[in-house]
């Protein structure tokens, strides 16, 4: 990789002048990655961070915050009313991580899967984004997607799923469920039947557009095998 002089300010360095090393003493600190994850779909609170890296300290994630706000990663800024709550956000340049964050996951489908794998509502959108192609005659369709409280817009049109924070004005199909059975249905779209009739989701609107979105997904089988159904 090519060397270049304008240097990142960094709290530790590799040393090496070669990009892959400047990318890493950027965001190659434990967590700065998933934090990365998290932001790709929109802002969030802090709480939301927290509550989606279940795993880390508030400590951790203030910590990683902290230093990708000074790198010039995410930006912290104030929404404005009537929400006025501080949210943070990837910048221009964070955001060109998007791509490569996308590429390490679909490269990491091969390596095993954690004794107790846990699943947020981020990695299984992004999941369903990457993985839903539906077929290009399809209609197109736009839906509803609540998981732990936060909401989405899910759009699928020649052959290909967006994925937006927040809701549509009109959706076909409203969608409410938790990120560990929507990921179990994205594998399997039958468990969608059994939380249903359990309580773990509620469904309203044209099932058909959702069942399509979903059985598109099922067909790009990761190489690693299903994660755990729950």
């Amino acid at each position: 990789m090519p060397y270049r002089e304008d240097n990142v300010p960094t709290n530790r360095s590799y040393g090496d002048g070669c990009g892959i090393a400047r990318a890493l003493d950027v965001v190659g600190e434990r967590w700065a990655l998933l934090v990365v994850r998290e932001l790709i779909l929109g802002p969030q609170r802090f709480t939301d961070l927290r509550q989606s890296l279940a795993s880390a300290s508030s400590n951790l994630v203030a910590d990683r915050l902290r230093e990708l706000t000074d790198r010039g990663v995410v930006r912290r800024h104030r929404l404005p009313p009537p929400a006025a709550s501080w949210v943070y956000e990837l910048t221009d340049w964070g955001r060109r991580l998007e791509p490569i964050v996308i590429a390490l996951g679909e490269w990491g489908l091969r390596a095993p899967f954690p004794p107790q794998p846990t699943v947020g509502a981020t990695s299984v959108l992004l999941f369903l984004r990457t993985a839903g192609r539906p077929d290009p005659g399809d209609p197109p369709s736009t839906g509803r997607v609540e998981l732990a409280g936060r909401v989405f817009t899910v759009r699928t049109a020649a052959g290909r799923t967006e994925i937006a924070q927040g809701g549509p004005p009109a959706p076909e199909y409203d969608l409410r469920t938790d990120p560990a059975t929507l990921n179990a249905a994205v594998h399997a779209p039958d468990i969608l039947d059994t939380a249903l009739h359990d309580g773990r989701a509620t469904l309203s609107g044209d099932r058909s557009a959702l069942d399509r979105l979903l059985r598109a997904v099922a067909r790009q089988s990761p190489v690693g095998g299903h994660p755990p159904q729950p």
